[in-house]
């Protein structure tokens, strides 16, 4: 059973939202900070903390064996994002851009500047519940029992069109529209370009396909390996 706790569960509104790092999430966070009653300035809405404990108990953060419990009541979303790109985007940021690896990889026995072979390797070699969040294949975030929690799933590769049908869901659900999404931690402006040539190696695709496999089956089963490593649309 998945007992991390992914998704922000309303008190007042009937709506829930699976989080998944790397997939705008700050961005959308900061959409539903709009929902919010209490609207304080200056905090880090980010935060999963936030979410959990300093809402005044509007929301928290509950697991998605929870969540599923809930569906009778709530709609629930999410996002997800191609796989490759979403680790290659975990690498860039935590690996290389950061002074400090974060604790939680650090645990893992992730280092700073490490190669990106290295890092997949420790990756396969972790258990599940040991990842850092940001590493946990989507389908370990969003699934129960082989079955998908949220309601409605955009992929970040259409963001802007998955995003105005998210609009159009919650307006039929009768709940409150997020309006336009923020722009919220934007750090790797070249997205996917970039993917290929992390993947050059024959080992290295096969190592990520076997992680991130039931990400590419619950999510992008139209794409082939080959064309969500080059990106394609």
């Amino acid at each position: 059973m998945n007992t991390g706790q992914h998704f922000i569960h309303f008190r007042d509104i009937p709506l829930m939202y699976g989080r998944v790092p790397k997939v705008a999430n700050s961005s959308i966070k900061g959409a539903l900070f709009t929902l919010l009653k209490v609207q304080k300035e200056g905090v880090r809405t980010i935060a999963d903390k936030f979410w959990k404990s300093e809402t005044l108990g509007e929301t928290s953060i509950i697991t998605p064996y929870e969540a599923r419990m809930c569906r009778g009541t709530h709609f629930s979303f999410s996002f997800v994002r191609n796989p490759f790109d979403r680790l290659v985007s975990a690498y860039n940021n935590k690996i290389l851009d950061l002074e400090e690896t974060p604790g939680p990889m650090k645990a893992m026995g992730l280092t700073r500047n490490m190669s990106f072979g290295s890092f997949l390797e420790v990756i396969e070699a972790t258990k599940h519940e040991k990842l850092d969040v940001h590493l946990l294949p989507q389908s370990k975030i969003l699934c129960v029992e082989r079955q998908l929690v949220p309601n409605f799933v955009g992929h970040l590769e259409n963001m802007e069109q998955d995003w105005g049908k998210l609009q159009q869901q919650l307006r039929r659900e009768g709940l409150p529209k997020l309006g336009v999404l923020p722009e919220k931690n934007i750090r790797r402006e070249s997205k996917e370009r970039d993917v290929p040539r992390y993947f050059e190696d024959s080992g290295i695709i096969r190592r990520a396909s076997e992680i991130y496999g039931e990400d590419c089956e619950w999510f992008y089963k139209d794409k082939t390996i080959d064309q969500l490593i080059k990106g394609d649309k």
